[in-house]
């Protein structure tokens, strides 16, 4: 059936399929994305799609629906029920064919969503094939005539557990407690499986599958979804605390006192363990990531590159350059040993086998990769991004050095310090980074940049 622009504009996003569930996202849509998406798919060499689920309740119907629009189109199917995101890579990495996974990630419990992949874990977005599916849903998909596929059923989690600790050296982690806190996400389903034969301590809070999130949100992001985690390391004792989103492809660190990990701090950790493994490789940083990280990957002799943020740039520059490694602030870690897409549990892993390496405690460890100190991002709602961003540029003309436009306008000050202001896509937003070399500078620089972009808006 034939849908209006506005509505498919409505759902389909620049990198995924989203909405609300009975309102914007139903069986008959998602049925012929299905189909738009095996057409998008279907050549001499593709001859199946995979597919995975989360634990919102919408979630089991919804791929069955899907995976009835893709056999329509001649197409065969693999579910492989519940799943991370990162399992689905996997899957869709070790079947060598394309890839749908059914999550709306941390989004509240009436959302569901779609993330698209191609053969290899290869993404699908807005310029590689996502309009293309927006223009067949507006004017109706084109019946198939050939044979209708099949669909079969394969569990690949204890596969994708043996990877996952195959690409990690673990020899020496032995006698570590972990608190995880999976948010009633997918980390619940994946960490037994990843953990079961290592020789560590698991404190599991919230492991029970569920998709209204009773509990808190599933995005770690926020630190207010930190909070439990943060106390029941203190509780427990643990080495380590890791927090999972929803769909599991996102890990967020907690330290043995409780204390968050900057995730370009990890980003650090796991580009000097990879670039350890094949000296003078490339790692892919975005542009709100920690200086710290490119002057280390420089230090260590190999290539830094800056990319703009957000996924599909990401793995854009990961695919042209063959880089071995690649971390944003948001804690998305991208790996080329895993088809180049991201995995929260693999950079986990890598912290784990370096705190396992040394007698340090976490905290002590990750010294050496917090250089510098940071705001984390910080949303303001205004009415004109343009001219807000405009008058900060103004207000501090006098103690610029330089201005980057790849991605909003990236300001470095003449103390060292610097930040980034960059308008949301989708919601009337300001986004500020600031970094510099302590705290109170941090502090004191963010009050005055909010100031000027709020100014009036109180």
């Amino acid at each position: 059936m034939a849908r209006t622009t506005e509505s498919v504009n409505a759902v389909i996003k620049a990198y995924d399929v989203r909405g609300v569930v009975g309102e914007q996202i139903d069986v008959d849509f998602v049925r012929d994305v299905g189909a738009a998406f095996a057409r998008l798919v279907r050549d001499g060499s593709t001859e199946q799609v995979v597919i995975g689920h989360d634990m919102r309740a919408s979630s089991p119907e919804l791929s069955r629906a899907f995976a009835d629009g893709v056999t329509s189109q001649g197409l065969d199917v693999v579910l492989i029920g519940l799943a991370s995101t990162d399992q689905l890579y996997f899957a869709s990495g070790l079947l060598e064919c394309p890839g749908a996974m059914f999550t709306a990630s941390h989004n509240p419990a009436k959302y569901n969503g779609i993330k698209l992949c191609q053969a290899g874990a290869k993404p699908v977005g807005q310029d590689t094939g996502l309009d293309t599916i927006k223009a067949e849903l507006v004017s109706g998909v084109p019946e198939y005539e050939g044979r209708v596929g099949t669909v079969t059923e394969r569990d690949v989690l204890s596969e994708y557990a043996a990877f996952m600790r195959d690409l990690v050296d673990l020899s020496q982690v032995s006698g570590v407690t972990i608190a995880v806190d999976a948010g009633n996400g997918m980390g619940g389903h994946t960490v037994p499986a990843v953990f079961a034969s290592l020789p560590v301590t698991i404190e599991p809070l919230y492991f029970e599958l569920d998709g209204t999130f009773p509990n808190h949100e599933a995005n770690p992001l926020d630190p207010e979804n930190l909070k439990d985690l943060q106390a029941f390391v203190r509780k427990t004792g643990a080495d380590i605390g890791l927090a999972f989103d929803g769909d599991a492809d996102r890990c967020f660190v907690v330290d043995e006192k409780g204390d968050p990990v900057s995730p370009s701090a990890v980003t650090g950790l796991v580009a000097q363990r990879e670039l350890a493994k094949e000296p003078g490789a490339t790692v892919i940083h975005n542009l709100i990531t920690s200086r710290a990280v490119p002057e280390l990957v420089t230090e260590l002799g190999g290539t830094p590159v800056r990319t703009r943020v957000g996924h599909s740039f990401i793995k854009a520059q990961m695919a042209e350059t063959g880089a071995i490694f690649g971390g944003e602030h948001s804690a998305h870690y991208y790996f080329r040993d895993f088809w180049g897409a991201d995995s929260g549990m693999l950079a986990a892993l890598h912290v784990l086998a370096a705190l396992g390496a040394q007698d340090r405690p976490l905290s002590e460890l990750m010294e050496s990769y917090e250089t510098y100190a940071a705001s984390g991002e910080i949303n303001s709602t205004v009415g004109d991004a343009a001219e807000r961003t405009a008058a900060v540029l103004d207000a501090f003309a006098d103690r610029t050095t330089s201005i980057d436009r790849l991605d909003g306008v990236t300001v470095d000050l003449a103390d060292g310090a610097w930040f980034n202001l960059r308008a949301s896509n989708t919601e009337p937003l300001l986004r500020l980074n600031v970094e510099a070399r302590t705290a109170a500078e941090v502090d004191a620089l963010t009050s005055e940049i909010l100031g000027v972009v709020r100014a009036g808006l109180e």
